[in-house]
């Protein structure tokens, strides 16, 4: 691990400011992703901005009648939030689909959005990897991409995005709030929030140089059964071949997010309107122009058998 200097924020502000001010800086709060990227040395900040005083660590209310998740609440504190059991089932679910109870006590919601790829490639410095040095080239092309995206990558990149929690975000429509060094504050939807690779795969959000996440905003209650199936090698500690987040409703309308299939997680509104009709009319327009690799066509048929799953199960 390289050399680094580190301070805690006594204050939003001074946090972001920080940041900013310093080369190379980055937020610190759980670390669970962060640190492990320290060790071998894929991550080298130069300068630890520790946001774990900052209070945001609370679940509240909205007058709009949704939550307001605190930046720092912790994985296993949202997941069995009474509220958010009762109210967005999928994202309890999600979240408890994910990581150890370990690793849960200590992830937190601005963290868990922010984790990085579990690329083979990006995680050996021996190999080409965009993501981590851009220019660099892109190992998994070619190589073994079994666990890659079949659709949204580009030929800089096939990585995926590893978060259970923000698939079930994608599907509830979340906000993700946020503090810029200049003090003014945005609230960026999800769907917007992550990036798909393109040319510049190492951008993989919509935060600026020391823009700092403070909370992320559920709107109110959407009802209808929520379900997240997560299709994966093993039963425990492993990530998503594919997952699927799906809110339906009565009717048979709702609506159905990926995860483990792209750069993001992938929804497509269009799709959902296809609900009613089953899994293959959803999944031929949920996965219109999907490009597969080498070996991870699987997915295609994998992704239209688990949304019948899901749907039949959401539908009993």
């Amino acid at each position: 691990m390289r050399a680094f200097t580190y301070e805690r924020a006594t204050s939003p502000e001074g946090a972001a400011s920080a940041a900013l001010r310093t080369p190379g800086a980055r937020f610190i709060a759980g670390g669970t992703n962060l640190l492990d990227l320290m060790k071998l040395e894929i991550e080298m900040p130069t300068h630890l901005v520790d946001v774990n005083g900052l209070g945001f660590d609370r679940i509240e209310p909205t007058p709009e009648g949704g939550l307001r998740i605190g930046a720092l609440v912790r994985n296993t504190d949202l997941a069995s939030d009474a509220r958010v059991r009762r109210d967005y089932a999928v994202l309890s679910r999600a979240l408890l689909a994910g990581a150890s109870g370990q690793l849960r006590n200590k992830a937190t919601t601005a963290g868990n959005l922010l984790q990085r790829t579990r690329c083979p490639y990006f995680y050996d410095t021996h190999m080409a990897c965009n993501k981590r040095v851009p220019g660099s080239g892109c190992s998994a092309i070619g190589g073994v991409n079994r666990q890659h995206a079949v659709i949204g990558g580009s030929d800089a990149c096939i990585a995926t995005h590893p978060s259970d929690m923000a698939v079930a975000m994608r599907a509830l429509d979340a906000g993700v709030d946020t503090l810029r060094p200049d003090g003014t504050r945005r609230t960026i939807p999800i769907a917007d929030f992550h990036t798909l690779p393109g040319n510049t795969p190492s951008v993989e959000n919509a935060l600026a140089p020391g823009e700092l996440i403070t909370s992320v905003t559920l709107p109110a209650p959407v009802g209808g059964r929520q379900v997240y199936y997560k299709v994966r090698d093993r039963s425990s500690y492993a990530f998503a071949l594919i997952s699927v987040a799906a809110i339906v409703r009565p009717d048979g309308a709702g609506r159905i997010a990926l995860g483990g299939v792209a750069h993001k997680p992938w929804r497509v509104e269009a799709a959902e309107r296809e609900m009613p009709r089953g899994a293959r009319a959803v999944t031929e327009t949920l996965l219109a122009g999907a490009k597969p690799a080498e070996h991870n066509a699987f997915k295609l048929p994998l992704v239209e058998r688990t949304i019948d799953a899901v749907l039949t199960n959401a539908r009993a």
